[in-house]
């Protein structure tokens, strides 16, 4: 079988499988069996030799940790502290909740890694106090589930964590490429939360004094060194990202049960199972997309690709906006980090051929399957936001369309001029970046 025949086995397999509504991780696994039955060459023992060879990686180590640190952060109460923070910073803005809901993501995703975490966290206090407020409940909705994306673009991220241990690229530079983009993407967000303001007439509240604003960063102060530490940590060669996952998840815990006192020993179990749950679904899913990209790359599938784009002559922006495209209609559909391991190790080799830097690929398929959390029908953390918001998920779907296209602006402008997330990087790690 050629390259052609295989890729339509795969992926028609896949997809018919995910229409059936059969879950994604599964999907996945059972898609490769047809190619080894039909191959001669193969076993579908080899299914589950590629799945633990996937598991046999000390950096995914990172992943379980970072969702315990996420979790721990959430019960510790780390988000009451950030939302003071935000209100006293930018809450007497016009659509002053708007503002502190994009300004808490911000901060969270710096602590978290993880925007199921942040959609989850953070919804549940503001999305209420947004409708007791009057704030309309699909616009309330859709700034929670488009602001929680940053959770996975702001280090530390989990997405780039996966996608540096796969690629094997600099995971302290994929944290620092990340800044930029978050920041511009709040910027975006909260551009058009004032336009609604003025819009709709959302309320406006006084500003806070000096002295209060001193005191919402001081009781937030110990939170907000997370990011410090762990991205400080694997910039400056300290310790891996595994290890900086183990020192979040220690941290945390030293904040939640010795310093801010808000999780007894007798919750520690709950908090440990949930993040493990959690994990294990999120690993699962890592081994059989790990069996279905080895598949892709035994038949020379990717190879093919690149001859094909070749001919079409594209260069290094038709191939970003070619990836961002892809990146954005797969992440509809699929989990983020099937996607990378699939889609991913698929264009990279494409990438390379025209002489794109990994770290700016990386960073378009990262933010472009972020954008896949909020639309339909995967869409999880819209998914979230709407449940605690008790809205039908579609009539939230206007205002998300609005919040995202001027996210889609960004994206389309860190396609167009990498250097503006590469300079970050360059300037702090040249040895790993140029």
């Amino acid at each position: 079988m050629g390259p052609a025949e295989v890729a339509a086995i795969l992926f028609g397999t896949f997809g018919i499988l995910v229409f059936l509504r059969v879950p994604v991780a599964f999907a996945l696994g059972l898609a490769v069996v047809p190619v080894f039955f039909i191959e001669e060459r193969l076993t579908p023992i080899l299914l589950m030799r590629e799945m633990f060879k996937s598991y046999n990686s000390f950096v995914l180590l990172a992943v379980p940790f970072f969702l315990l640190a996420a979790n721990l952060m959430n019960s510790a109460g780390i988000t009451d502290r950030l939302i003071r923070l935000a209100r006293a910073m930018v809450g007497h803005l016009p659509g002053g909740l708007g503002h502190v809901n994009v300004v808490v993501s911000m901060l969270f995703a710096g602590i978290s890694g993880s925007s199921t975490a942040d959609a989850a966290g953070i919804g549940s206090l503001l999305i209420p106090q947004m409708r007791k407020e009057g704030y309309d409940a699909p616009f309330a909705v859709a700034i929670t589930a488009c602001s929680s994306v940053m959770g996975v673009i702001i280090p530390p991220s989990i997405l780039m964590v996966v996608w540096g241990g796969l690629m094997s690229v600099s995971i302290g530079g994929l944290f620092l490429a990340g800044v930029v983009p978050g920041i511009l993407i709040a910027g975006s967000q909260m551009l058009t939360v004032y336009i609604y303001a003025k819009r709709r007439g959302y309320a406006v509240h006084t500003r806070s004094t000096f002295v209060e604003l001193m005191r919402a960063l001081a009781s937030a102060t110990l939170a907000l060194m997370t990011p410090l530490i762990i991205v400080g940590g694997i910039v400056g060669g300290f310790f891996t990202p595994t290890e900086a996952s183990v020192v979040a998840v220690i941290y945390s815990l030293i904040l939640g049960v010795f310093v801010y006192r808000s999780i007894t020993p007798r919750a520690l179990p709950g908090v440990i199972y949930d993040s493990a749950r959690f994990a294990a679904i999120t690993l699962f899913c890592i081994g059989t997309a790990s069996a279905f990209g080895w598949c892709l790359a035994y038949f020379k599938i990717p190879a093919a690709l690149v001859e094909q784009i070749d001919q079409m002559g594209l260069g290094i922006i038709g191939i970003g906006i070619m990836s961002a495209l892809a990146f954005l209609l797969i992440g509809m559909f699929i989990d983020a980090i099937p996607a990378i391991i699939i889609l991913g190790t698929v264009l990279y080799p494409v990438t390379q051929h025209v002489g794109m830097h990994p770290i700016h690929f990386a960073i378009i398929g990262v933010i472009s399957l972020a954008f896949g959390l909020v639309t339909p029908p995967y869409g999880l953390c819209l998914l979230i936001a709407a449940s605690i918001g008790r809205i039908r998920l579609i009539d939230a779907l206007r205002d998300v369309a609005v919040i995202l296209l001027p996210m889609i602006a960004v994206l389309l402008i860190i396609i167009l001029f990498p250097d503006i997330i590469l300079a970050l990087p360059r300037w702090i790690m040249p040895t790993y970046v140029n």
